[in-house]
């Protein structure tokens, strides 16, 4: 083999090794769900504690603010993310049959 054959057989051998890497974290990734722990720092009745929710909105981070439903007759609040989890349904934090999800996600950077 001489160096420019050697030099190209590399360059592809990275690409593909790159492509399948990516593929497979992505498919990996599509297997998990997000779960978040939220705190409601407005509410005095359950300051300081975190409830997890099921959040099916992208991008959800620690810090960013959510909409989601709070207590027995699910009233919806404004919470900040403390925590982010992905995992799959059957090691979800909390038992799947009585997660929240989240209704809306603001993000912490954002100025509106």
């Amino acid at each position: 083999l001489n160096m420019t054959m050697l030099c190209n057989s590399l360059i592809l051998r990275n690409f593909f090794l790159a492509f399948f890497t990516n593929y497979y974290i992505i498919y990996l990734m599509s297997n998990l769900c997000c779960f978040v722990a939220v705190e409601f720092p407005d509410d005095q009745n359950v300051k300081g504690y975190n409830f997890w929710y099921y959040c099916p909105i992208e991008g959800a981070e620690e810090g960013d603010r959510v909409l989601a439903p709070l207590g027995r007759h699910d009233r919806v609040q404004e919470g900040v993310i403390r925590l982010v989890r992905y995992a799959e349904e059957e090691n979800a934090p909390y038992p799947m049959h009585s997660i929240k999800r989240i209704r809306s996600l603001k993000k912490a950077d954002s100025d509106a």
